[in-house]
């Protein structure tokens, strides 16, 4: 098929399609699970039932009416875009955002292409001798990525479908309380949704982090730990207590000085991450907790949040 004529069935630009093809070239694939073997693996990687059923109604076994030559090309594309940059840790997205309403196949073609570079993946975890249990808990992200996009109607995936490439290519670990995206320079940090956020859970996690590197990634040397993220707003301690999870979690920090991070819109990713809803007027949003009403009332102000960056050593 053309590259014009495979974007025009998808619905999305000759340029997407494009940069599939260069980036992809003629770099191999890898097959997914088979699908006797599917629900167990889903079910290991924290997919939910309803998210496990529709991934299963989908699954692109030979002949099935949902896999179009389009669909097939870009998931067969799409995974050897993501393999070819395995040990990779920056931003990759696998392929343009698709609309999700035409049925599972559609809605799901990024986590198939997941699903096909467990293998991949988990081979290079065990080339760096790490603990299945952790290559287990860090690939389980995905059910908890899936469960959010189900909560906030779809409207989170097309960030998550990048973000997932992460863990797919080796570039991300959770441990304890935290996830760790190793970098050129830094250990940056990034905070899942797995409940509080208490000082002696993230010490914990910071301990784990500082043997886990050295012994799995020796020749990578971290001076310090970074983060990215508006909860580095020190705006927030205008409205939490001083004892406050989130303010102690600040105090770690020396922040860096503010720059506007490029396509990132700080109110944006707090509502994300605050009431994983995007659409939902202010005046209808929840405020069950002193941070919902400090976001609520700070943009009801006319006031906005800003993305801070910050650092200490290791």
């Amino acid at each position: 098929m053309e590259l014009d004529d495979i974007a025009a069935r998808l619905g999305v630009s000759v340029d997407e399609v494009d940069r599939v093809h260069r980036l992809a070239g003629d770099a191999p694939s890898a097959p997914l699970p088979a699908r006797v073997d599917a629900p167990a693996i889903l079910d290991r990687l924290a997919v939910g039932p309803d998210d496990a059923a529709e991934i299963m109604a989908g699954w692109p076994v030979l002949d099935s009416p949902l896999w179009t030559p389009e669909l097939r090309w870009l998931l067969d594309r799409s995974v050897a875009l993501v393999r070819a940059d395995l040990g990779g840790f920056g931003w990759l997205s696998p392929g343009p955002e698709l609309p999700r309403d035409r049925g599972p196949a559609w809605r799901h073609l990024y986590a198939y292409a997941y699903l096909a570079l467990l293998e991949v993946v988990s081979a290079y975890h065990r080339s760096h001798g790490i603990e299945e249990a952790v290559t287990w808990t860090t690939l389980a992200d995905l059910g908890r990525n899936l469960a959010v996009d189900r909560r906030m109607h779809g409207e989170g995936w097309p960030v998550m479908q990048s973000w997932l490439t992460l863990h797919a290519r080796g570039g991300l670990y959770e441990l304890g309380r935290l996830q760790y995206q190793r970098s050129a320079t830094t250990l940056d940090l990034h905070i899942p949704e797995s409940g509080p956020l208490t000082p002696d859970s993230i010490d914990a996690s910071l301990d784990l982090a500082r043997a886990f590197f050295p012994r799995h990634f020796p020749d990578e040397h971290y001076p310090a730990f970074a983060c990215g993220s508006w909860l580095l707003d020190p705006q927030l301690q205008e409205y939490l207590p001083a004892d406050s999870n989130i303010v102690k979690f600040q105090q770690r920090f020396e922040l860096e000085p503010y720059e506007q991070p490029e396509g990132l819109d700080a109110d944006v990713e707090v509502l994300r991450f605050g009431f994983r809803s995007l659409s939902t007027p202010l005046d209808q949003l929840p405020r069950g907790t002193v941070l919902q009403r400090a976001i609520i009332d700070h943009l009801k102000s006319g006031r906005h949040w800003y993305w801070r960056r910050g650092h200490f050593a290791i």
